[in-house]
């Protein structure tokens, strides 16, 4: 069974950083594309971030762009968002995804991924 523990929350003022870990076990890292997501209370799940099989492509939410950044370490089967900058609309749980398609191309839908961890809140103070 494929488990996905997120880590690294927590509480940073606007403009300060974080960087939130996955730990995959379960399953080989390097078969899976994986992305961030967050979410607010009532709000829908959205997508933040995602990286391929090998870590040489990457896709950003625009509001992120240049202030987070996704990567991969793969023989520690581990995934991390570096969040720098901080705002406080960047507050949210934040969620590990994994996708095991095999199909091109990184997906930025929640429902295209199989895989997901239990969430880690990120709290921004203005």
């Amino acid at each position: 069974q494929v488990q996905l523990v997120e880590s690294g929350g927590g509480l940073v003022q606007a403009g300060g950083s974080l960087r939130l870990s996955c730990a995959v076990s379960g399953r080989t890292l390097s078969s899976c594309k994986m992305a961030w997501f967050r979410q607010e209370p009532g709000k829908e799940r959205e997508f933040v971030a995602a990286i391929n099989r090998s870590g040489s492509s990457t896709y950003y939410r625009d509001s992120v762009k240049g202030r987070f950044t996704i990567s991969r370490d793969n023989a520690e089967n581990t995934v991390y968002l570096q969040m720098n900058s901080l705002k406080p609309e960047d507050t949210a749980v934040y969620y590990c995804a994994a996708d095991p398609s095999r199909t091109a191309g990184l997906r930025t839908r929640p429902r295209e991924y199989d895989y997901w961890g239990q969430g880690t809140q990120v709290t921004v103070s203005s």
